[in-house]
C-alpha cells in the first residue's frame, strides 16, 4: 500500500510539473484550465483505476478501453514530462552561463551592465511555442512507440561459443520468449503471432523465462492458451518473473504446465541429444522470495546434484542474476525483465536497477544474454528497443 502511495505522489508531482510548465503559461480562460488540470488528473488515475476495477472483478470491453486509454495518456505525458525538464534544464543552464558571463564582463568595469529585460509577451510566446512544439513532438513519438509496440517482435538470433561441445550438441538452438505481459491491452492474437513465429523457427527447445501475464487465470486463461500449441522436440520451459507474483502465482503455477511447460523452480533438468549432454536450469524470479520464502531464488540450489554435462545454461528473469551464477560455474544466463528500457529516455532508469539492460555480455567466464522482450508492459510505447524474440544457438569451438 505504502509502494502504492509512493507511486501515486510520484506520477501526481510528474502530471503537476507538466501543468505548470504548459498550462500555466498558456494563460487560458478558467474554463479551459479547469477542463485541462480536469484530464490531467483523469490520466493521473485511469491506469489505477483499471487495476481496481480488475481487483473488484469488473471485466468487459470498457475496462478495456479505459486501459488502452489510460497507459497511452501515460507514455505521452511521460514523454512530454521527459521533453520539459530537458528543454528547462537548458534553459538553466544558458540563463546560468549567460549571468557568469555579464558577471565576468563587469569585473574591472567602473560601471555596470544591466541586461536588458526581454518584452514579457515576446518571451510568453516564445515559451508558449516552444511548449507546442514539444507537444507535438511527443504526440509524433508516441504513435511512433505505439507503431513498434503493437507490430511483429523481429527474430533475434545469438550464437553461443561453447569450448568442447559435442557435435551432437552443435547447433542445439533454444527459443526464448520473455515478458509478453498478456493483459487489458494485449491480448490472445499477440500470443498467436508469437506461437506462430516461434514454430516457424524450429527451435530444439522453448523457454519462457518469466512476466507472462498481469492478472489471473480467470480474466487471462484464454488469451494465453495459444502457448498450447509451441512444438519443440525438447520440451517448453518456464521461469517465474516477477509479474508473476504480483498476478496469483500459485494459480499460474498450475495453469502454465497444461500449456505443456516444465516449470523450473530453482532446478534442473538434463537435456541429452546423442552424446551431448546439456544442463538446463531455471530459477525463480529474484524478489520471488520476498513473496513466498520456498521462492528464494538461488543459482546454486539449482545446480544441486546435477551430472557431468557439455554445458550449463541457467534460466533467470532478471540480470541481476547473473552474480550468483557466474559463483555457481554457469556457462551461460538467458535472461529478461528490463524490455530493453522500452522507451527512450527511461532506459536510464532500467540501467539503474539491473548490471545489464540488453543484449549479450561477459561477467567472468559466465556470458549473459538480456532480452528486450517479447511484449510490453504499461504503456504501449517502444522506442529505441524494439520487442524480439530470441533463438540461442549453441556451436562448437
Amino acid at each position: 500500500m505504502l509502494f502504492f502511495l509512493i507511486v501515486i505522489i510520484v506520477f501526481a508531482l510528474m502530471y503537476g510539473y507538466i501543468g505548470w510548465r504548459i498550462i500555466v503559461p498558456a494563460a487560458f480562460s478558467l474554463p479551459v484550465n479547469i477542463i485541462l488540470w480536469g484530464l490531467l488528473v483523469i490520466f493521473l488515475i485511469l491506469p489505477f483505476f483499471t487495476h481496481i476495477a480488475r481487483y473488484f472483478g469488473f471485466e468487459g470491453g470498457w475496462v478495456d478501453v479505459l486501459a488502452w486509454i489510460g497507459y497511452l495518456s501515460f507514455g505521452f505525458l511521460t514523454l512530454l514530462f521527459a521533453l520539459l525538464v530537458t528543454r528547462d534544464l537548458i534553459l538553466i543552464i544558458t540563463l546560468g552561463a549567460q549571468k557568469i558571463y555579464h558577471i565576468i564582463s563587469n569585473l574591472g568595469s567602473s560601471t555596470s551592465t544591466i541586461a536588458e529585460t526581454a518584452d514579457p509577451v515576446r518571451r510568453r510566446f516564445i515559451m508558449n511555442s516552444l511548449n507546442a512544439a514539444l507537444v507535438i513532438a511527443a504526440g509524433g513519438l508516441t504513435g511512433y512507440g505505439l507503431f513498434e509496440a503493437l507490430r511483429r517482435p523481429r527474430i533475434v538470433e545469438v550464437n553461443l561459443p561453447i569450448e568442447g561441445l559435442p557435435k551432437d550438441l552443435d547447433g542445439f538452438t533454444i527459443a526464448q520468449i520473455t515478458d509478453i505481459h498478456v493483459s487489458h491491452t494485449l491480448r490472445r492474437p499477440f500470443v498467436q503471432t508469437v506461437v506462430d513465429m516461434v514454430n516457424d523457427l524450429q527451435p530444439d527447445l522453448v523457454a519462457l523465462t518469466g512476466d507472462l501475464v498481469d492478472g489471473n487465470v480467470a480474466e487471462l486463461g484464454d488469451d494465453v492458451a495459444p502457448l498450447a500449441d509451441l512444438k519443440a522436440p525438447y520440451g517448453a520451459y518456464f521461469i517465474t518473473g516477477n509479474h508473476e507474483y504480483y498476478s496469483g502465482v500459485e494459480q499460474w503455477l498450475k495453469e502454465i504446465p497444461r500449456l505443456g511447460f516444465k516449470v523450473l523452480i530453482n532446478e534442473h533438468r538434463l537435456i541429452e541429444r546423442g552424446e551431448g549432454r546439456l544442463l538446463l536450469a531455471g530459477v525463480t524470479d529474484f524478489t520471488g522470495g520476498s513473496f513466498r520464502a520456498d521462492h528464494i531464488s538461488d543459482p546454486h540450489r539449482a545446480l544441486a546434484g546435477a551430472p557431468e554435462s557439455h554445458a550449463k545454461i541457467l534460466l533467470a528473469h532478471q540480470p541481476k542474476s547473473i552474480f550468483e551464477a557466474a559463483k555457481a560455474g554457469f556457462d551461460y544466463v538467458i535472461s529478461g525483465h528490463t524490455h530493453g528500457g522500452q522507451y527512450f529516455p527511461y532506459h536510464f532508469l532500467a540501467a539503474l536497477a539491473q548490471p545489464y539492460i540488453s543484449g549479450l555480455h561477459e561477467h567472468g567466464n559466465t556470458r549473459i544474454y538480456v532480452s528486450n522482450g517479447t511484449g510490453y508492459w504499461g504503456p504501449q510505447l517502444r522506442i529505441g528497443a524494439r520487442s524480439e524474440i530470441t533463438l540461442h544457438r549453441l556451436v562448437s569451438t
